[in-house]
Protein backbone atom coordinates (compact mmCIF):
# COMPACT_ATOMS: atom_id res chain seq x y z
CA UNK A 1 0.00 0.00 0.00
CA UNK A 2 0.59 3.69 -0.63
CA UNK A 3 1.34 5.82 2.46
CA UNK A 4 -1.06 8.68 3.06
CA UNK A 5 0.19 11.30 5.97
CA UNK A 6 -1.92 13.67 7.62
CA UNK A 7 -0.81 16.88 9.11
CA UNK A 8 -3.43 17.61 11.90
CA UNK A 9 -2.58 21.28 13.55
CA UNK A 10 -5.63 20.34 16.65
CA UNK A 11 -7.84 22.41 14.07
CA UNK A 12 -11.18 22.01 12.92
CA UNK A 13 -10.37 21.95 9.03
CA UNK A 14 -7.11 19.28 9.42
CA UNK A 15 -9.35 17.05 11.63
CA UNK A 16 -12.43 16.82 8.74
CA UNK A 17 -8.78 16.60 6.27
CA UNK A 18 -8.27 13.70 8.30
CA UNK A 19 -11.54 12.05 8.56
CA UNK A 20 -12.44 12.24 4.87
CA UNK A 21 -8.51 11.11 4.35
CA UNK A 22 -9.81 7.96 5.95
CA UNK A 23 -13.05 7.46 4.25
CA UNK A 24 -11.87 7.86 0.73
CA UNK A 25 -8.65 6.36 1.19
CA UNK A 26 -8.83 4.19 4.29
CA UNK A 27 -9.59 0.72 2.25
CA UNK A 28 -6.72 1.34 -0.09
CA UNK A 29 -4.03 3.03 1.38
CA UNK A 30 -2.38 3.26 4.48
CA UNK A 31 -3.15 6.36 6.20
CA UNK A 32 -1.02 8.18 9.13
CA UNK A 33 -2.12 10.77 10.93
CA UNK A 34 0.39 13.04 12.29
CA UNK A 35 0.60 15.98 14.90
CA UNK A 36 3.32 19.03 16.23
CA UNK A 37 3.24 19.30 19.38
CA UNK A 38 3.15 22.84 20.13
CA UNK A 39 3.72 24.09 24.62
CA UNK A 40 2.00 27.36 24.04
CA UNK A 41 -1.30 25.70 22.59
CA UNK A 42 -4.30 26.02 24.93
CA UNK A 43 -4.48 22.64 26.61
CA UNK A 44 -7.66 21.79 25.80
CA UNK A 45 -6.52 20.90 22.01
CA UNK A 46 -5.19 17.52 23.87
CA UNK A 47 -9.09 16.65 24.57
CA UNK A 48 -9.43 17.51 21.06
CA UNK A 49 -7.03 15.27 19.68
CA UNK A 50 -8.44 12.60 21.98
CA UNK A 51 -11.89 13.51 20.46
CA UNK A 52 -10.40 13.11 16.44
CA UNK A 53 -8.23 10.20 17.43
CA UNK A 54 -11.63 8.40 18.66
CA UNK A 55 -13.22 9.50 15.46
CA UNK A 56 -10.95 8.18 13.37
CA UNK A 57 -10.10 5.14 14.57
CA UNK A 58 -6.86 5.70 14.15
CA UNK A 59 -3.93 6.89 16.46
CA UNK A 60 -2.74 10.46 16.53
CA UNK A 61 1.11 10.01 16.00
CA UNK A 62 3.71 13.10 17.38
CA UNK A 63 6.20 14.61 15.21
CA UNK A 64 8.75 16.78 17.29
CA UNK A 65 12.30 18.66 16.41
CA UNK A 66 14.83 16.78 18.50
CA UNK A 67 16.75 20.39 19.15
CA UNK A 68 13.60 21.96 20.84
CA UNK A 69 12.27 18.60 23.27
CA UNK A 70 10.16 20.91 25.16
CA UNK A 71 8.35 21.49 21.84
CA UNK A 72 8.07 25.32 23.17
CA UNK A 73 7.97 28.08 21.14
CA UNK A 74 9.18 30.27 24.05
CA UNK A 75 12.12 28.21 23.93
CA UNK A 76 12.85 29.13 20.41
CA UNK A 77 12.25 32.82 20.65
CA UNK A 78 14.66 32.87 23.44
CA UNK A 79 17.83 30.60 21.89
CA UNK A 80 17.22 32.25 18.66
CA UNK A 81 16.59 35.93 19.99
CA UNK A 82 13.60 36.32 17.68
CA UNK A 83 9.83 36.38 17.97
CA UNK A 84 8.70 37.36 14.35
CA UNK A 85 9.03 39.22 11.18
CA UNK A 86 7.75 40.13 7.67
CA UNK A 87 8.70 36.02 6.74
CA UNK A 88 6.70 34.85 9.41
CA UNK A 89 7.72 33.16 12.68
CA UNK A 90 10.57 30.80 13.97
CA UNK A 91 9.03 28.76 16.37
CA UNK A 92 6.92 27.49 13.12
CA UNK A 93 9.67 27.01 11.08
CA UNK A 94 11.34 24.99 14.46
CA UNK A 95 8.42 23.50 15.64
CA UNK A 96 6.40 22.49 12.48
CA UNK A 97 8.38 22.83 9.63
CA UNK A 98 11.85 20.92 10.45
CA UNK A 99 9.59 18.98 12.93
CA UNK A 100 7.49 17.77 9.75
CA UNK A 101 11.16 17.37 7.62
CA UNK A 102 12.90 15.40 10.48
CA UNK A 103 9.30 12.97 10.78
CA UNK A 104 9.18 12.73 7.08
CA UNK A 105 13.20 11.36 6.79
CA UNK A 106 12.61 8.93 8.92
CA UNK A 107 8.76 7.87 7.39
CA UNK A 108 9.05 7.63 3.79
CA UNK A 109 5.37 8.30 2.33
CA UNK A 110 3.94 8.75 -1.16
CA UNK A 111 1.45 11.25 -0.24
CA UNK A 112 0.34 13.87 2.53
CA UNK A 113 -2.83 15.77 3.11
CA UNK A 114 -3.31 19.15 4.79
CA UNK A 115 -6.25 21.25 6.30
CA UNK A 116 -6.79 23.33 3.26
CA UNK A 117 -10.22 24.41 2.70
CA UNK A 118 -12.46 25.30 -0.55
CA UNK A 119 -11.76 28.86 0.55
CA UNK A 120 -8.13 28.70 0.48
CA UNK A 121 -7.21 27.19 -3.05
CA UNK A 122 -4.90 30.06 -3.13
CA UNK A 123 -2.85 28.63 -0.28
CA UNK A 124 -3.05 24.94 -1.37
CA UNK A 125 -1.63 25.99 -4.67
CA UNK A 126 1.00 28.55 -3.14
CA UNK A 127 1.79 24.84 -1.00
CA UNK A 128 2.60 22.83 -4.11
CA UNK A 129 4.29 25.28 -6.13
CA UNK A 130 6.87 26.21 -3.41
CA UNK A 131 7.06 23.30 -0.84
CA UNK A 132 5.69 20.04 -1.93
CA UNK A 133 3.82 18.95 -5.13
CA UNK A 134 2.23 15.41 -2.96
CA UNK A 135 -0.80 17.18 -1.43
CA UNK A 136 -4.11 15.42 -1.90
CA UNK A 137 -6.40 18.65 -1.57
CA UNK A 138 -9.18 16.62 -0.06
CA UNK A 139 -11.24 19.41 1.42
CA UNK A 140 -11.17 21.70 -1.67
CA UNK A 141 -12.25 18.63 -3.95
CA UNK A 142 -15.03 18.17 -1.66
CA UNK A 143 -16.16 21.58 -1.72
CA UNK A 144 -16.01 22.08 1.86
CA UNK A 145 -15.44 25.20 3.40
CA UNK A 146 -13.73 26.39 7.09
CA UNK A 147 -17.48 26.88 8.09
CA UNK A 148 -18.69 23.48 6.94
CA UNK A 149 -16.14 21.78 8.93
CA UNK A 150 -17.13 23.50 12.28
CA UNK A 151 -20.72 21.59 11.45
CA UNK A 152 -19.32 18.53 10.43
CA UNK A 153 -17.55 18.05 13.27
CA UNK A 154 -20.34 19.41 15.76
CA UNK A 155 -23.06 16.91 13.86
CA UNK A 156 -20.25 14.50 15.02
CA UNK A 157 -20.60 15.18 18.56
CA UNK A 158 -16.74 16.88 19.11
CA UNK A 159 -16.66 19.74 20.54
CA UNK A 160 -13.89 22.36 19.24
CA UNK A 161 -11.45 23.53 20.55
CA UNK A 162 -12.40 25.71 23.57
CA UNK A 163 -10.34 28.77 22.02
CA UNK A 164 -12.93 28.89 19.08
CA UNK A 165 -14.90 29.88 21.73
CA UNK A 166 -13.09 32.30 23.17
CA UNK A 167 -13.04 33.89 20.22
CA UNK A 168 -9.92 32.88 18.78
CA UNK A 169 -9.89 32.58 14.90
CA UNK A 170 -7.92 29.38 14.66
CA UNK A 171 -7.08 26.59 17.31
CA UNK A 172 -2.75 27.80 17.33
CA UNK A 173 -0.89 28.98 20.17
CA UNK A 174 -2.41 31.68 22.52
CA UNK A 175 -0.46 34.52 21.76
CA UNK A 176 0.01 34.28 18.37
CA UNK A 177 3.66 36.56 17.65
CA UNK A 178 2.49 36.60 13.93
CA UNK A 179 -0.07 39.17 14.64
CA UNK A 180 0.03 42.17 14.43
CA UNK A 181 -3.53 43.73 15.42
CA UNK A 182 -4.44 45.36 18.68
CA UNK A 183 -7.57 44.35 18.31
CA UNK A 184 -6.07 40.50 18.42
CA UNK A 185 -3.53 41.38 21.18
CA UNK A 186 -5.83 43.02 23.51
CA UNK A 187 -8.26 40.33 23.16
CA UNK A 188 -5.39 38.11 24.44
CA UNK A 189 -4.92 40.68 27.34
CA UNK A 190 -8.82 40.31 28.65
CA UNK A 191 -9.01 36.60 27.87
CA UNK A 192 -5.76 34.96 28.77
CA UNK A 193 -4.05 37.92 31.11
CA UNK A 194 -1.18 35.62 31.80
CA UNK A 195 -0.04 35.10 28.15
CA UNK A 196 -0.30 38.63 27.38
CA UNK A 197 2.16 39.12 30.59
CA UNK A 198 3.74 36.84 29.06
CA UNK A 199 4.56 37.81 25.74
CA UNK A 200 5.08 41.42 26.95
CA UNK A 201 8.09 40.43 29.16
CA UNK A 202 9.66 38.23 26.64
CA UNK A 203 9.06 40.88 23.46
CA UNK A 204 10.22 43.65 25.37
CA UNK A 205 13.42 41.66 26.59
CA UNK A 206 14.54 40.67 22.92
CA UNK A 207 13.60 44.23 21.84
CA UNK A 208 10.77 43.22 19.80
CA UNK A 209 7.57 45.06 18.99
CA UNK A 210 5.02 42.95 18.02
CA UNK A 211 1.99 45.08 18.19
CA UNK A 212 0.80 47.90 15.15
CA UNK A 213 -1.08 50.75 17.02
CA UNK A 214 -1.48 54.32 15.85
CA UNK A 215 0.15 56.63 18.15
CA UNK A 216 -0.77 60.19 18.96
CA UNK A 217 0.44 62.93 16.52
CA UNK A 218 0.99 60.11 14.07
CA UNK A 219 -1.38 59.26 10.72
CA UNK A 220 -0.40 55.39 10.54
CA UNK A 221 0.06 52.78 12.76
CA UNK A 222 3.52 52.18 14.26
CA UNK A 223 5.07 49.17 15.78
CA UNK A 224 5.17 49.37 19.62
CA UNK A 225 5.82 47.13 22.46
CA UNK A 226 2.85 45.31 23.77
CA UNK A 227 3.60 46.47 27.69
CA UNK A 228 2.76 50.28 25.67
CA UNK A 229 -0.46 49.62 24.20
CA UNK A 230 -3.58 50.66 25.38
CA UNK A 231 -5.86 48.73 26.46
CA UNK A 232 -8.88 50.21 24.14
CA UNK A 233 -6.71 50.40 21.29
CA UNK A 234 -8.24 48.42 17.91
CA UNK A 235 -6.93 47.28 14.74
CA UNK A 236 -8.40 44.96 12.01
CA UNK A 237 -10.92 42.80 13.12
CA UNK A 238 -9.53 38.94 14.03
CA UNK A 239 -12.16 37.22 11.54
CA UNK A 240 -10.91 39.09 8.96
CA UNK A 241 -7.08 37.91 9.93
CA UNK A 242 -5.64 34.37 8.96
CA UNK A 243 -2.68 33.36 11.07
CA UNK A 244 -2.76 29.81 10.36
CA UNK A 245 0.41 27.87 11.96
CA UNK A 246 0.90 25.25 9.65
CA UNK A 247 3.41 23.35 7.46
CA UNK A 248 4.32 27.01 6.59
CA UNK A 249 3.23 30.20 8.44
CA UNK A 250 1.77 33.40 6.95
CA UNK A 251 -0.36 36.52 8.51
CA UNK A 252 -2.09 38.28 5.99
CA UNK A 253 -5.75 39.34 5.09
CA UNK A 254 -8.03 37.12 3.58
Amino acid sequence: MQTIVVWFSCGAASAVAAKKTVEIYGETHRVRVVNNPVAEEDSDNRRFLKDVEAWLGLPVETATNPTYPTASARDVWAKRKFMSGPLGAPCTVALKKEARQEWERMNPHDFMVLGFTADEKVRHERFVKTERDNVLPVLINAGITKKQCFAILKDAGIALPRVYAQGYPNANCLGCVKATSATYWNHVRRVNPEVFADRAAQSRALGVRLVRAKLPGKTRGERIFLDELDPSETGRPMKTMSMDCGIFCEEKPK
